[in-house]
C-alpha cells in the first residue's frame, strides 16, 4: 500500500529510525557487559575446573556454597520416639454425701496441697442426724442398765430358789438386747459424723485444679460425671513414648544391669530441650499393630515445662560413641546410589562421596566409612552441584547486634570527608565547613556545564554530533 499522504510518509520514516535507534542502544549496552565482564586466564580456567573440561562444563564460574570440616568428637546414642506427657496422678474430685454447696475455697489453676480445703456443703442435716442417734443412743443405754440391775436382783432370788430359772433367763436375754441397741446407736452417730466430715470436701493430692464444675449455691449429688473439679499432679510428671521392638534387647540389658538411663523431652520442632529425666519403667507387652514398646519417664518438672497431654519427642540416651567422624546433617543427600555427600577437594572442585551413617544427635551425624576428619563437606548450595563442579566456599554472614540492640549497616561505607571538612581554615570555624563542600560542588558543576555548551561555552569535553540528514520527501 503506497503511502501518497508527505504527511504520513514523513511519520513512517521517523517511526523507522526511532525503531532502529533503540535496537543500536540495546545491542550496545549487552555488548559493552559482555566485553566488560572479567575474563579468567585459561591456565587458571584448567586449573580449577580440571584440566580444562570441568570449569567449562559451568561456564568457568565457581558456584558459591558453604561447607564445614568433618570433626573428630563423641556423639551420645539415642534413641528417639514420640512421647505424650502423662501425669502420675489424676482425680476427678466429687462430693459424697448430697446437699447445697455452700462455699468454695479454691481458684481456677491454683496448686493446693494434699489434705487442703476446697468446698463445704450444707453441713445442717447431718448434724441433726449426730444429735437423733445420740438421744437414742441415751435412752437405749438407760434400758441397759435397768435390765442390768434386774438381772443381778433376778440372780440373788434364783439363788434363793424364790424364782424360776426361765425367768433369769429372760432378764439376761433382754441385757444383751439392749447391749446390741447401744451397739447400732453407735454406729449412727459415728455415720452421722462422717456425714458432716464429707461435708467438707478436701484436696486427695498435690497438683494443680483444673476449671471449676460447679458453682457456689447448687445441689451437689455426688453422681456428677464431671464432678467437682480435677486435679492433675505436675511434679513430678512422666512420658510415655514407644520405641521399635528391634532396639527393646539393648534397653533391657541396660535396665538389667541396674542402670538409671536419661532420657530427654523435646518440644515438636526437635529445638528446644524441654526437660531431662529417668526411665521409669517398660511396658510388659510389645504392640502387635505398631511394632513397638511402651516406656514411661519420669521427670522432676520443677520449673513446670511440661504440661499434661502435650506432644513431646523423647530421647532415650543409651550409650556414648567415642571419637566419632562428625558432619553436619544438613550435607545429607539420597539417591539410587544411596546417601552420599559433597566433598570439597583441594583444587575447589567437589566430588560425589558415599557415606555410611551412624547414628544421629540433633543436627549431628556419625559417619562410620566414607570422610576422613578434616575434609570439608558442602552444608549449602548443593541443588546445581556435579561431579567435579567448580565452587567457591563462602561463609554465612554473622550479624553481629550493636550494644543498643540496632543491627548495623552493614556494607555502607561513610564517605571521606572533603578537603575543606579536613582541613578548615584558622579563621573559619568548623560549622560553616558544610556549606564550603555545597558551594565547591555547585562551582564544580557549573564549570562542568559550560564546557558542554551552556551560558557561551566552548563546548570543550562535549562529543561532536553528526550533522542531521534531511528528510527527503
Amino acid at each position: 500500500m503506497a503511502l501518497s499522504n508527505p504527511r504520513s510518509r514523513l511519520y513512517f520514516r521517523a517511526a523507522a529510525w526511532t525503531t532502529s535507534l533503540i535496537v543500536v542502544v540495546i545491542a550496545g549496552y549487552y555488548t559493552y557487559q559482555w566485553y566488560s565482564a572479567p575474563v579468567e586466564p585459561a591456565a587458571n580456567t584448567a586449573t580449577k575446573g580440571g584440566k580444562g573440561k570441568k570449569g567449562e562444563a559451568f561456564g568457568g564460574r565457581a558456584i558459591p556454597v558453604e561447607a564445614l570440616p568433618a570433626e573428630v568428637g563423641d556423639i551420645i546414642i539415642q534413641l528417639s520416639g514420640l512421647g505424650t506427657v502423662t501425669p502420675l496422678k489424676t482425680v476427678t474430685v466429687k462430693g459424697r454425701v448430697a446437699g447445697q454447696l455452700l462455699r468454695v475455697h479454691f481458684g481456677e489453676g491454683q496448686l493446693v496441697r494434699e489434705g487442703q480445703l476446697l468446698a463445704e456443703i450444707d453441713p445442717r442435716p447431718f448434724k441433726v442426724q449426730l444429735a437423733q442417734a445420740e438421744g437414742q443412743m441415751a435412752r437405749d443405754r438407760a434400758l441397759l442398765d435397768n435390765a442390768r440391775i434386774d438381772l443381778a436382783r433376778y440372780q440373788t432370788l434364783f439363788a434363793q430358789d424364790s424364782i424360776a430359772k426361765q425367768q433369769v433367763d429372760t432378764q439376761l436375754a433382754l441385757v444383751r438386747q439392749y447391749e446390741g441397741s447401744l451397739a447400732i446407736n453407735q454406729s449412727q452417730i459415728d455415720s452421722a459424723n462422717l456425714q458432716i466430715t464429707y461435708s467438707r470436701i478436701t484436696a486427695p493430692i498435690t497438683g494443680r485444679a483444673g476449671l471449676r464444675q460447679i458453682d457456689q449455691g447448687n445441689m451437689v449429688s455426688g453422681n456428677e460425671p464431671n464432678g467437682l473439679v480435677v486435679l492433675t499432679q505436675l511434679q513430678p510428671i512422666s512420658v510415655v513414648f514407644s520405641v521399635p521392638q528391634d532396639n527393646l534387647p539393648t534397653v533391657m540389658n541396660r535396665v538389667r544391669s541396674g542402670e538409671k538411663l536419661t532420657v530427654e523431652a523435646w518440644d515438636r520442632e526437635q529445638k528446644v530441650n524441654l526437660a531431662m529425666g529417668r526411665l521409669a519403667s517398660v511396658d510388659n507387652q510389645i504392640d502387635s499393630a505398631t511394632g513397638t514398646v511402651k516406656l514411661k519417664a519420669q521427670f522432676p518438672n520443677a520449673d513446670a515445662s511440661l504440661f499434661p497431654n502435650q506432644f513431646v519427642n523423647a530421647r532415650l540416651q543409651l550409650d556414648t560413641l567415642k571419637n566419632a567422624i562428625l558432619i553436619s546433617s544438613a550435607a545429607l543427600q539420597r539417591g539410587a546410589q544411596g546417601t552420599f555427600v559433597y566433598v570439597v577437594k583441594p583444587d575447589n572442585t567437589v566430588t560425589v562421596r558415599t557415606i555410611s551413617l551412624g547414628p544421629t544427635e540433633a543436627q549431628r551425624v556419625a559417619v562410620s566409612q566414607g570422610i576422613e576428619a578434616g575434609e570439608l563437606v558442602v552444608t549449602d548450595g548443593m541443588d546445581r552441584l556435579r561431579e567435579g563442579a567448580l565452587v567457591e566456599v563462602t561463609k554465612r554472614p554473622e550479624l553481629k547486634g550493636s550494644p543498643d540492640g540496632k543491627r548495623p549497616a552493614e556494607g555502607r561505607k561513610k564517605r571521606p570527608p572533603s578537603d575543606a571538612q579536613a582541613a578548615p581554615s584558622a579563621g573559619t570555624p568548623a560549622a560553616p565547613a558544610q556549606p564550603a563542600n555545597d558551594a565547591a560542588k555547585g562551582e564544580s558543576r557549573r564549570e562542568a556545564w559550560k564546557r558542554k555548551g551552556g551560558e557561551g561555552g566552548t563546548g570543550e569535553g562535549r562529543p561532536e554530533r553528526s550533522p542531521r540528514k534531511p528528510v527527503v520527501e
